[in-house]
C-alpha cells in the first residue's frame, strides 16, 4: 500500500492506494506541516486499522512538503513536486492523458499532462486565497461557508458593470449580461451579499479566462478542473458560462480536492 499526502497551506489531504485502487481518503487541518502530515498519516492508519508493515511507502507533495526532512514514523517517505502530482492525479481522474488541468487552491496553476510529460503552462496568484483575503477586509468574514451563504443571495448588478449598462446591443459573441468591469459599478445600495458574489465571480472569471487561453494555446477544447476550488458551486457556474462563450468545455471530477494526493501516491508507479 502507498499513501499519498498533499500538505496544503490550509488543509492536508491523504489517500491510500493499493494495486492502483483508492482505498481511503481523509482530510486534516493543523498549524504546521509536520503536525498536519503526521496527523493525516495517523488518521489514515487508525481509520483503516492498518499495520505499519502493510505500508510500503509514503509520498508527500504540496506547499508544506519541504518542511518534512525525515521519514514519517520510520516508513520510507519520498517527495514529488506538486505539478507532477496534479498531472498524474488529473489523468487518473479524467481516465485519459493529454489534458489541460486547472488546479484551483489558494492560488491557481495550469498544467498540460501527458503520459510521458507534464508541463507547467502558467497560473495566477488569484484563487481561493484571494476570496478569503478580500472577504476579511470587505465583509469581515474569513470562512468559505459564510462567504458562500452570502453570495447565494447576492446580485451582481449592484457591483459589476455589465455590457447592458453601457451598450444597447450585444457585442460580438458577448451577451448584454456579460461583465464589462468587475466591481466597476459598486452602487451605494450594494450589500455584503452582492459583494460576496462579485468576489467569487471576479476570481473565477480570471481563472476561466486564463484556462481558455491555455487550452487554445495547446490546441485543446477541454479544461479539467481540480483542487479545492474545483468544487465551488458558484465558481462552477461562472466557468460554465465562460465555456458557453468560448466553446471550451470545463470538466469537474468528484472530490477534486484529492487530485494532488492521488497523484502523489500514483507517482510511485510512474517511470
Amino acid at each position: 500500500m502507498i499513501i499519498g499526502i498533499d500538505i496544503g497551506s490550509t488543509t492536508t489531504k491523504a489517500v491510500s492506494i493499493e494495486n492502483g485502487k483508492i482505498i481511503k481518503k481523509i482530510k486534516t487541518r493543523a498549524i504546521d506541516a509536520v503536525t498536519s502530515a503526521s496527523g493525516a498519516f495517523g488518521k489514515m492508519v487508525i481509520e483503516n486499522n492498518l499495520k505499519m508493515n502493510e505500508i510500503q511507502k509514503i509520498i508527500i507533495t504540496g506547499a508544506g512538503a519541504s518542511k518534512i526532512k525525515n521519514d514519517i514514523f520510520g516508513i520510507e517517505t519520498k517527495k514529488v513536486d506538486e505539478f507532477t502530482a496534479i498531472g498524474i492525479g488529473g489523468m487518473f481522474q479524467a481516465k485519459r492523458d493529454n489534458i489541460i488541468i486547472t488546479n484551483i487552491g489558494t492560488g491557481t496553476v495550469i498544467i498540460q499532462a501527458k503520459k510521458n510529460e507534464i508541463v507547467h503552462v502558467g497560473g495566477s496568484g488569484v484563487g481561493g486565497g484571494t476570496i478569503l483575503g478580500l472577504s476579511k477586509k470587505l465583509l469581515q468574514s474569513t470562512t468559505f461557508n459564510d462567504i458562500m451563504e452570502m453570495a447565494e443571495l447576492g446580485n451582481l448588478n449592484q457591483v459589476d458593470l455589465l455590457l447592458e449598462d453601457i451598450m444597447d446591443s450585444e457585442l460580438s459573441f458577448l451577451s448584454r449580461e456579460a461583465t464589462a468591469a468587475n466591481f466597476g459599478k459598486m452602487l451605494d445600495s450594494a450589500k455584503n451579499e452582492d459583494i460576496a458574489l462579485a468576489l467569487i465571480n471576479m476570481v473565477y472569471q480570471v481563472i476561466g479566462t486564463l484556462s481558455v487561453f491555455a487550452a487554445r494555446g495547446k490546441n485543446s477544447d477541454t479544461v479539467f478542473v481540480t483542487g479545492s476550488g474545483g468544487d465551488n458551486r458558484i465558481g462552477k457556474k461562472v466557468l460554465l458560462d465562460i465555456s458557453k462563450m468560448y466553446e471550451i468545455a470545463f470538466e469537474f471530477p468528484s472530490e477534486p480536492d484529492y487530485t494532488t494526493a492521488i497523484g502523489a501516491a500514483l507517482s510511485h508507479d510512474r517511470k
